[in-house]
């Protein structure tokens, strides 16, 4: 029986939209999202109760292109801010937002996209970091992405926040980043790590 590579799960956190963030800024998490479904891989999501969000944002964007995602909710229940049905899974947590949610987040993720970011991304990106978990950060987009890139979040200096300028290399870094953990994400990707048959 030949077993397929197990599917990345890429996490993509960002400003919920009680922060107001651009059009510009949303469709940047929307083409994230699209890139990440386009290399095969899982978005992984803070699923929202009461409003709309940059993740959300890369959400829509993965199903655009026919990609798996999975929403994290914290509190009782499965009613989340979505939409348009851009949720395929959606996992309700039972604890609330500001550490309980996140660190279940985080710890789905194999790797993290923040886009622009207040202070549950700030949280998510420290949770990342404590557990050696990469993490990219798309400049020019404000919040804690542009605070936190190329740096470390403390001095133990675990892992180095990755700057990205655009999805594009947002998407590539955060497959870099965690390409030992399967051998292929799919054949656009990385076509000389295939077996050979």
């Amino acid at each position: 029986m030949n077993k397929s590579p197990r599917k990345l799960q890429i996490g993509v956190m960002g400003s919920a939209a009680d922060l107001q963030y651009s059009k510009e800024i949303e469709k940047i998490a929307y083409e994230v999202g699209k890139l990440i479904a386009q290399k095969e891989a899982i978005v992984v999501y803070g699923a929202e109760k009461d409003y709309d969000s940059l993740s959300t944002a890369a959400a829509r964007g993965a199903k655009e292109a026919g990609g798996i995602t999975v929403g994290i909710t914290y509190g009782k229940g499965r009613g989340i801010w979505d939409k348009e049905g851009s949720t395929d899974v959606i996992i309700a947590t039972g604890i609330e937002r500001g550490g309980g949610r996140e660190f279940v987040l985080v710890n789905s993720c194999d790797v993290i996209i923040i886009i622009s970011g207040g202070s549950g991304t700030l949280t998510e990106a420290a949770i990342a970091y404590q557990m050696n978990i990469p993490i990219i950060a798309i400049t020019g987009t404000g919040g804690w992405a542009d605070k936190l890139a190329d740096t470390y979040i403390d001095g133990r200096k675990r892992i180095k926040v990755i700057a990205a300028k655009n999805p594009q290399e947002a998407v590539g870094a955060a497959l870099g980043a965690v390409k030992h953990l399967c051998l292929y994400v799919n054949d656009a990707y990385n076509e000389d790590r295939k077996p050979n048959t």
